[in-house]
């Protein structure tokens, strides 16, 4: 069984008390459609890249994707990168950029259960690097799983927008051995444009990948 929410603003608070000593990571994971009208009209499948914006307690602000760790910016998940990190903080770790959509299961983020306590809140959100936004064929998903607990999900892939970056939802680590997954679902044209909306307050300048 899992947590389904349905609307955006609809939320589920994970109660971590029922699930004390959490040694397995927390799995925040995105995957997609990688064939359908993308791969049979174009001969090419669906590529979407996952990433997240993240707030410590300490006052750090970053943000984790594709992006930000290409050209050899990233790493393995002991050493702190623009990938992020699993064993320090900020204990949020980008497994890496699924590139073609050829992985099975998409594109995943682990959060290391050590650091909740230090984490304040994690918006994640997707985009189309290359391509016309065309979120309907992708049949996305996006799976938060905490050990012990029910899986929560959201559904995202009956909305249209041609604008090619989305938010999808926010994570709010209440400090009180609990975290609240709560549905966003807006679209954006860009970082900086979503950004603004969830006030991060960073400045962007065009990337790639290649």
């Amino acid at each position: 069984m899992a947590i389904i929410l349905e609307k955006n603003g609809d939320q589920h608070r994970i109660n971590l008390e029922k699930t004390p000593n959490i040694s397995k990571e927390i799995v925040i994971n995105l995957d997609w459609s990688k064939g359908g009208f993308f791969k049979n009209l174009f001969g090419v499948a669906i590529d979407l890249d996952l990433g997240c914006f993240y707030e410590l307690r300490n006052g750090k602000k970053m943000l984790i994707d594709g992006l930000q760790f290409s050209h050899g910016r990233g790493g393995d998940r002991h050493h702190v990168t623009r990938q992020g990190c699993y064993d320090r903080s900020p204990y949020i770790w980008h497994q890496g950029d699924d590139r073609g959509g050829s992985a099975s299961s998409g594109e995943t983020i682990l959060v290391n259960p050590k650091g909740i306590n230090e984490i304040k809140r994690i918006i994640v959100y997707t985009f189309i690097y290359e391509g016309v936004a065309r979120w309907s064929e992708t049949n996305a998903v996006v799976k938060v799983q905490v050990p012990g607990n029910q899986d929560v999900v959201v559904k995202m892939g009956q909305q249209s927008s041609d604008k090619k970056f989305f938010s999808i939802l926010e994570l709010d680590f209440g400090g009180d051995n609990s975290i609240t997954v709560k549905r966003l679902l807006t679209f954006h044209d860009g970082h900086s444009d979503c950004d603004k909306m969830y006030g991060w307050g960073f400045n962007y300048q065009p990337g790639s990948k290649d």
